[in-house]
């Protein structure tokens, strides 16, 4: 045990973690040239190409030190983004410590912080590292005073690496061996292991990713889940390199995998403890709870026959992803589909691109919504994240909306512009501090609905690119919420309802009454595009008819001629409109959820 160690790498997004584990997995020899790629842990290609961590992965390396021992390091890599903060915290948890990696040029930023606030909650031995030295605009001496300032870590023990010219990459792996502990724990107590991921394979079914904290584990052994109760006989136990490396054994401090023959990811919780069967450990450990999803939005395919399809591809994945949630949905305007939970806005879009590249389908997206509280005249509690299942206002007491507390890092030349932007937001700032003479840390507590469309966008634009934003959910709020209705030609249609504030609802109405006119193609008769809440018109525009010019042929001759045949067609358009039917473009259904609402 004392030669083996459990660690994370936590940085802010896009500060060189994916490039420093390729770097070390290169020095540890575990794969040859040939099979060496950037990103090698990374194996999406959505994670590829945006160049983004989205599912955690786990790789044990065998390091000869500098004192001639063996050693086994358990790098345990997580995502950057804010959406997938629990999977990050129940990583953590199965660490003894963590290499904080800091951009040379950027410095510390706001998810910078929010990880090192998480690692210091698990109590882990903290490294900091400073890397892409190799920039012409990197400033060490500025970072290594913002390690000092901002995050209270001694700036001289920071470790200066190049991850992408493989400078300092061997004193990386040396502090791992002698700053971080080793694993404590003992094997002769009742197996204690901590489940921090799942992945489903085609052919064996789910693969638990585990820390063992007490005990041993070995194929053969009857396991139990604290959380369900469920039952496993083990099959194969084993290690983590690019491979699975089936063992024999796997005893407290280590970190492996078991397949045991379980049906669906949905059966294994992150965060849930593992124990035996037959002697159970006391009490599981502790910080386990469900990942809720905080974004809701209505899929539907672009063909209605497209619904097998879709729902074939869903339960695939579903295997892969434990924390997408969803259930059967139907509209009037755009038949069968499903309702889906996401933990954040990325999760809905890498969700959405997974089901277009993977399984080849065409889809809609009703607009993303949040979680309300609706109080009742009754006393009753109802809780609905979509527009279709809002009640009579009437009958509502009270509605309530999620609040989040967010902190944005900034240089101070931006402090005007952000204000102005989390205002308008119907944000409040409670409080800001300077974390270096020109740099500064605002903290906002903002609805959610207002941040899932297009704020983080809005931020880099009126940042230059320079702000960084964290966030974490708070409470509910009361907050005065409407349906908005979208009306073609008098008739609802329910996939483009909206909830949203009532101050927000007119600016809403006419964004969505705009790109509507522009998607939705002339007819021979005037259509008229409708924002309302409940019985009041709040917002109009109009698709003009075309106009054939029926007096053409009445050349000459009297000016009544031509007023017959113009009232003749206009008697026409009207009993044309009354039966008329508009057909809405599925490219008019997008065009109202794109965030240019300038």
């Amino acid at each position: 045990m004392k030669n083996i160690r459990n660690f994370s790498i936590i940085a802010h997004i896009d500060h060189g973690k994916s490039t420093l584990s390729d770097r070390l997995i290169e020095a540890t020899e575990i794969v040859s040239e040939r099979e060496l790629t950037d990103q090698i842990l990374d194996n999406m290609d959505i994670e590829r190409e945006r160049g983004i961590t989205i599912k955690s992965q786990t790789i044990c390396l065998p390091y000869c030190a500098r004192d001639g021992q063996t050693y086994y390091l358990n790098l345990i890599d997580t995502p950057g983004h804010v959406d997938f903060t629990y999977e990050v915290s129940r990583a953590l948890a199965s660490c003894e410590g963590a290499l904080l990696l800091v951009d040379a040029s950027q410095g510390v930023e706001a998810q910078t912080l929010a990880n090192l606030y998480l690692a210091m909650e698990h109590d882990l031995e903290i490294i900091p590292v400073i890397n892409k030295i190799d920039l012409p605009s990197a400033d060490v001496d500025r970072v290594k005073k913002q390690i000092e300032e901002d995050l209270g870590l001694e700036a001289e023990s920071a470790i200066l690496v190049s991850a992408k010219e493989g400078i300092g990459i061997e004193d990386v792996l040396e502090a791992v061996v002698n700053l971080l502990p080793p694993p404590g724990g003992n094997e002769i107590e009742p197996l204690k292991a901590l489940i921090f991921d799942s992945h489903y394979d085609a052919f064996r079914g789910t693969v638990v990713h585990f820390r063992i904290f007490d005990g041993y584990l070995m194929s053969g052994d009857m396991i139990q889940f604290m959380s369900n109760r469920a039952v496993y006989k083990v099959e194969e136990v084993g290690i983590f390199q690019l491979n699975r490396i089936p063992q024999k054994k796997l005893v407290a401090g280590q970190v492996g995998y078991a397949i045991a023959g379980i049906k669906t990811v949905r059966d294994t919780r992150c965060g849930d403890t593992v124990t035996n069967q037959k002697q159970p450990c006391p009490e599981p450990l502790p910080g386990f709870k469900e990942a809720k999803p905080v974004v809701f939005s209505s899929i539907y395919p672009v063909a209605s026959d497209g619904y097998p399809e879709l729902a074939a591809a869903l339960d695939k994945l579903k295997l892969n992803d434990a924390s997408l949630i969803y259930e059967k949905d139907q509209s009037v305007a755009l038949g069968f589909g499903f309702r889906c939970g996401f933990l954040g806005l990325l999760h809905l879009e890498v969700i959405q691109e997974r089901l277009e590249r993977e399984y080849n389908l065409s889809l809609i997206l009703t607009a993303p919504s949040v979680r309300y509280k609706l109080i009742m005249q009754d006393g009753t509690i109802v809780v609905i994240d979509n527009p279709a299942l809002y009640p009579d206002p009437t009958l509502i007491e009270q509605t309530e909306e999620p609040f989040i507390r967010a902190a944005i890092i900034v240089p101070d030349r931006y402090m005007g512009a952000v204000m102005k932007l989390c205002l308008e937001r119907r944000g409040t700032n409670t409080n800001y501090q300077y974390l270096t003479n020109n740099r500064m840390e605002m903290h906002f507590e903002l609805p959610l609905a207002e941040i899932i469309f297009d704020f983080y966008d809005k931020l880099k634009s009126v940042t230059q690119g320079y702000g960084s934003f964290d966030y974490d959910i708070i409470d509910y709020r009361a907050t005065d919420l409407v349906k908005l209705d979208i009306l073609i030609n008098g008739e609802r249609v329910d996939a483009l309802s909206q909830l949203v504030h009532r101050d927000r609802a007119v600016e809403r109405a006419r964004h969505a009454c705009e790109k509507l006119r522009d998607e939705i193609p002339r007819q021979m008769f005037k259509i008229a595009i409708q924002g309302a809440i409940g019985g009041n018109i709040i917002a109009r525009k109009t698709v003009s008819a075309f106009r054939k010019d029926v007096t053409a042929k009445c050349y000459g001759g009297d000016i009544t001629r031509k007023r017959k045949l113009l009232e003749k067609q206009k008697k026409g358009k009207k009993r044309m409109k009354m039966v008329g039917k508009v057909m809405i473009p599925q490219s008019a259904f997008l065009s109202v959820l794109k965030t240019d609402t300038d």
